[in-house]
């Protein structure tokens, strides 16, 4: 348990700030959706879905690239 314990205290400095860009994608990417009334692809409701399901850097990443419409 101890190593465990020592390892994860390793590896909270690298951890922590990508759990904050992790949110903040996040944050921003639902703002986005909640803000806009037009996709490339599929609706609001399939991207809220898709972002939240997706909740770690796959979801957002896949709203930018098939559903944020260029304007």
């Amino acid at each position: 348990m101890e190593k465990i314990m020592e390892k994860i205290t390793e590896l909270l400095p690298f951890l922590i700030p990508l759990a904050i860009v992790e949110f903040a994608l996040l944050g921003y990417t639902l703002y986005h959706i909640l803000t806009h009334r037009n996709y490339k692809r599929g609706n609001r409701t399939l991207w809220l879905v898709v972002v939240i399901i997706g909740m770690e850097f796959i979801g957002p990443i896949l709203y930018f690239l098939f559903g944020k419409e260029d304007i």
